[in-house]
């Protein structure tokens, strides 16, 4: 990446060896969903989608290498509030898939935020887990007051309906840009810290994509020989998807349209950023595809397409285990040259936000570098399907109460019990309208 020189962590490899095999042996949905696709579609169209999207992802990392992150696009809120973003930008953003908006809230009330929860979070010390376990940086906590005053500010509201808006949809009485609140934790990572917990991957499933039929549907043009035809904004595909086939801790029930992060302070390359791949389209119809095809035994040949073989009855997903999201790495996607194209997001400060396509690799800074917290918290751009309207419902009912959302029951607790909590208090009608719940 042009003017940052940064070395490839030691994140995991997705390596098909004896032990892993015996995994997904013992499993028959691996093979089931295979074969389901192979009937449906047939190895010739596949081959066809194979071919082209390595061949596409050979003109991605040469744009990906030459630009950097300047590829990802940058507005400013009040281009979103003005809507004076052109038409041409819209366009580029759904090409490359994920952007930062500037100051989306403003920095001294954010500031003031962070210094509210750092105070909630360090009086409530004991009761409060997260991830990694000494010292936790990913809190599991949902419901604080600072965390419901930047989800309910109203300009982050304005941006999530103009982002659900990137997508597209026929009239629906379910179907809305309406954005809906889908609760997250939050993250306050210290300096000098290093994190590998989470490498390349892409969330809202793993084995769903293949398996669910309306999930796998919404991918019928890569499967079908036509991947450059794909469209990754269709709501009317992707609104019924059960990302829940196979429930998990990595899951999320909902669809977000863009996952985000509003920034509570500097966040920058190598300072606990996100890093992205911005070419989504042809990076998911990569990962569909990869499990079809086998590498070939000359490693001198692996960038070859044609090199490698039809593989219709293995049953290995690289990097894929079903009750998680999908993980991908260097060596078992070898086309999307990850060392090469995964990117660090633009510097941002306090204030400032990064929204990413639901179906882009995306992971986490593994170091920080800097001198002070680099903290996020988690909002995405949540549209109105039946499906998010039904997981809402669940989770106001959940959280009216203290308790965690249902995507977050295993690490969450009772906040109630926590010292200064008030929940809902600061503006309960609009909490109840954002989780359907009126």
């Amino acid at each position: 990446m042009p003017g940052l020189t940064t070395e490839w962590p030691p994140w995991k490899e997705y390596v098909l060896d004896k032990k892993v095999a015996e995994v997904y042996d013992a499993d028959g949905d691996y093979a089931a969903a295979k074969k389901a696709i192979i009937e449906e579609y047939g190895e010739e169209a596949l081959r066809k989608s194979w071919v082209k999207t390595c061949a596409a992802l050979e003109k991605v990392t040469a744009e990906l290498e030459e630009k950097g992150n300047e590829v990802i696009p940058i507005l400013s809120i009040q281009d979103v509030l003005s809507d004076s973003v052109s038409e041409e930008t819209k366009t580029e953003i759904r090409r490359v898939g994920c952007f930062v908006v500037r100051g989306v809230i403003p920095k001294p009330s954010v500031d003031a935020q962070f210094a509210n929860l750092k105070a909630f979070v360090a009086t409530n010390k004991s009761l409060i887990k997260g991830w990694p376990d000494n010292p936790p940086s990913i809190l599991n906590l949902y419901n604080s007051t600072p965390q419901n005053a930047l989800r309910t500010h109203p300009q982050q509201i304005a941006l999530m309906r103009w982002i659900n808006n990137l997508w597209h949809w026929t009239p629906d009485p379910d179907v809305s840009a309406d954005p809906l609140l889908y609760v997250d934790g939050v993250r306050i990572r210290p300096p000098k810290s290093q994190f590998l917990g989470l490498g390349p991957h892409v969330d809202a499933g793993s084995l769903c994509r293949w398996a669910d039929p309306d999930y796998r549907r919404a991918y019928g043009k890569v499967f079908g020989g036509l991947p450059e035809e794909h469209d990754c904004y269709d709501l009317d595909a992707r609104k019924d998807a059960n990302q829940m086939l196979y429930p998990g801790d990595g899951q999320s029930t909902v669809l977000r349209a863009f996952q985000g992060w509003t920034a509570l302070t500097r966040t920058a390359p190598r300072e606990g950023t996100i890093r992205l791949f911005p070419n989504v389209k042809w990076q998911i119809a990569y990962v569909l595809l990869r499990p079809f095809f086998s590498p070939p035994a000359d490693s001198a040949k692996v960038m070859d397409a044609e090199a490698w073989t039809f593989g219709g009855d293995g049953n290995w997903f690289p990097g894929t285990f079903k009750n998680d999201s999908q993980y991908l790495s260097s060596g078992s996607h070898p086309h999307l040259r990850l060392k090469e194209t995964l990117l660090h997001a633009p510097a941002m400060e306090a204030g400032d936000t990064v929204w990413w396509h639901a179906d882009m690799c995306h992971a986490v800074d593994a170091e920080h570098i800097g001198t002070e917290d680099a903290s996020v918290t988690y909002i995405a751009a949540t549209p109105t399907t039946r499906i998010n309207k039904e997981y809402m419902q669940r989770q106001y009912a959940k959280m009216a109460k203290g308790m965690p959302p249902p995507d977050f029951e295993h690490g969450g607790s009772d906040e109630t019990k926590l010292e200064g909590f008030e929940g809902f208090a600061i503006n309960p009608q609009l909490m109840k309208e954002l989780m359907a719940s009126v």
